[in-house]
């Protein structure tokens, strides 16, 4: 049933950048103009996007305050009330973003209304030697605290060998900062360093690879930043972070180069960053749902928010001098959680960067810019509330002088991000308390599991939307494995996603709960490979959730019937389940089955990139089979196997 593809693969979008195409000797080409976006105007683009998340939230809005009011509004109604406008407007947006995304790729011309200012590089016109020449230096910043050195030094020399294969890399310099406090990983970390050294041993000094070790973590990875640019002040025009799961493919590294140096008005240029194969069955169901919601959902919002896009961190060119000189963070007043250093530091950075008037623009389209995703939940859950700590911390930026106006709305959205699931939680258990003191009344659990269900699908549409661009675009399905293994597993990625929500957010209620009481996240080492949690250990850590639905499903037994508990199960399955499907989805053998059948397979998973070779091991990518032999094929489809063969699997 998921046997092998019965037809040539071909590549999906991303076109196999990291292998430089031959050209004609001596020829040079010439460096494109600065470009401008065509189409709708971008400040009508917003006024539309307002309109329509004003009139859906405002119609939603007024249907539920109908059913409220139907006999009177007391304080339960209120509660469910405020929740649901509390809840509501970061899903519209998302719901609006796909919506929109959906309708540039599939009617318009995104490469001239929506990222005019990025060409994505090709094997036939990519990066190659004697092609564009650079008139920069580029510092590549590889961040690293108390992880295993070794899988991330393998990430480096894959970059190491796509740059030279470039022919640019004497443009470009590693440098690896360290925070790490463990003193055996910073052994570690410094062997691997050496061995990564000695490639340039017989290279210029300036293009040989530094590493630096601070003692004092002070500012976190931002602090770690600031303190190696002003370091090193005036050595480098662009510098591009990375964290330490990060892989970019050499060919999109000098194209983005390439891009800021067309147009000086870009201060941060970042790039849409996917997953990479994995052998987490739940890394994989994660990162199949988010490869194509991301790609409407960015479009959609790269389409209004222009050039005041976002910047996540890592895997994005940034300008030095000005972000040297504007995006500088305070130290809070106060203490942890809310006070001192800022956690998260990616999107004050970028508002910073507007300000200071340069541009930060997102590249909505899929190049080879990868990232490897929490093996776990309970990984996944650290990283989440770490997050939310920092994104808590931005309400004291609401106000911050010489914002643009998408900027306070781009803080504020971060910060409803993650107020939302809390919302959510007290707006549904409101809704079921009203059912039940009030004598059951089956219209208002009807309304409170139907206000779940309208949430989530708002919340999924951009996997939705994901799902039709890809049956949508010919050679798409067959990159993802086929039609019967992409839409099974498209089935039952959502769910998960429904066994996922209301999980998520109970921890971080709980998480948002414990703000108040000065609980706090350690910023450490990330568990990236590790498979497997013991029944005990996965049970400690959902209690909540457990004990949430085990209660609301009992309450809902005896306050009302079975019919209400069936009625509930969108909800209460994720809660009641939370311990089995966390133990589950993180055994090995989930992962391995996955990845032998090929569900939540990826389109690297169907022609892998160069770049990647090294670095995805073979567990991830069993299903793969070889492609059929030319002679069986006929001349047409020898020549694609030919080509897939020289693009896919090339060194």
């Amino acid at each position: 049933m998921f046997g092998p593809p019965s037809a040539p693969i071909t590549p999906y979008r991303a076109t196999d950048v990291d292998r430089p195409a031959t050209g004609a000797p001596g020829v040079v080409a010439q460096r494109p103009a600065e470009r401008r976006g065509q189409g709708l105007p971008v400040t009508l683009r917003r006024f539309l996007v307002l309109g329509l998340n004003a009139v859906t939230i405002s119609g939603l809005a007024a249907a539920v305050l109908t059913v409220l009011g139907s006999n009177g509004i007391g304080a339960i109604d209120w509660v469910i009330f405020v929740g649901f406008l509390l809840a509501t407007p970061w899903t519209v947006l998302g719901f609006w973003n796909a919506v929109i995304g959906f309708c540039v790729i599939h009617f318009g011309r995104p490469e001239n209304s929506v990222h005019p200012y990025f060409e994505a590089p090709n094997p036939m016109a990519g990066a190659r030697p004697g092609g564009r020449a650079l008139a920069s230096r580029t510092d590549l910043l590889l961040f690293l605290r108390n992880e295993d050195p070794a899988p991330i030094f393998a990430r480096l020399e894959a970059m190491r060998r796509s740059l030279e294969s470039t022919g640019k890399s004497h443009h470009f310099r590693f440098a690896v900062l360290s925070d790490t406090s463990d003193l055996m990983v910073a052994a570690e970390e410094r062997r691997e360093f050496d061995r990564f050294a000695h490639l340039y041993e017989h290279r210029p000094e300036t293009e040989k690879p530094v590493y630096r070790r601070r003692s004092d973590n002070a500012g976190f990875k931002a602090g770690n930043l600031r303190d190696f640019l002003l370091s090193r002040q005036g050595e480098a025009d662009f510098f591009l972070p990375l964290d330490s799961d990060s892989v970019m493919g050499g060919a999109v590294i000098v194209a983005m180069v390439e891009a800021m140096e067309a147009n000086p008005r870009i201060g941060i240029l970042q790039s849409l960053v996917v997953g990479m194969p994995a052998e987490s069955g739940f890394a994989r169901l994660f990162q199949f749902g988010m490869r194509h919601g991301m790609r409407a959902f960015t479009m959609g919002s790269a389409w209004w928010s222009a050039d005041c896009g976002p910047y996540w961190g890592h895997n994005a060119l940034i300008r030095t001098q000005p972000f040297v000189e504007s995006c500088e963070l305070p130290v809070l007043p106060g203490k942890a959680p809310l006070g001192g250093h800022v956690l998260s530091h990616d999107q004050l950075e970028a508002v910073f960067m507007r300000r200071a008037g340069f541009e930060v623009r997102v590249i909505p389209i899929e190049t080879r810019s990868y990232e490897t995703n929490p093996p776990t939940l309970l990984e996944f859950q650290k990283r989440d509330l770490r997050w939310c700590q920092g994104n808590m911390q931005y309400w004291r930026f609401l106000f911050e002088k010489g914002l643009r106006p998408v900027s306070r709305f781009q803080i504020l959205q971060a910060i409803l991000m993650y107020v939302a699931p809390l919302a959510w939680i007290l707006m549904t258990m409101a809704a079921t308390a009203k059912a039940l003191t009030g004598g059951y009344d089956p219209a208002m659990l009807q309304l409170g599991m139907g206000l779940f269900v309208l949430l989530f699908v708002m919340s999924v549409a951009p996997k939705i939307a994901g799902v039709l661009d890809v049956l949508a675009t010919p050679g798409a399905v067959r990159s993802y494995g086929g039609a019967l293994r992409f839409l099974v597993s498209a089935m039952l990625e959502l769910l998960a996603s429904m066994l996922l929500a209301p999980l998520v957010a109970v921890y971080v209620s709980v998480f948002l709960a414990g703000l108040f009481f000065g609980k706090t996240v350690l910023w450490n080492g990330q568990n990236r490979d590790r498979l497997g949690i013991p029944w005990r250990t996965a049970l400690v850590a959902l209690v909540p959730q457990t004990l949430l639905g085990l209660g609301l499903a009992l309450a809902l037994l005896l306050g009302a019937n079975l019919s209400a508990v069936l009625l509930a199960l969108p909800f209460l399955s994720g809660l009641v389940l939370a311990v089995p499907f966390t133990v589950a989805t993180a055994a090995p053998g989930f992962g391995r089955l996955t990845a032998r059948l090929g569900l939540f397979a990826i389109p690297e998973e169907t022609v892998l990139p160069p770049v990647l070779r090294g670095v995805v091991p073979m567990a991830a990518r069993r299903w793969r089979r070889p492609l059929r032999r030319a002679s069986e094929a006929g001349p047409l489809a020898a020549s694609a196997d030919k080509r897939l063969m020289a693009e896919g699997e090339g060194a």
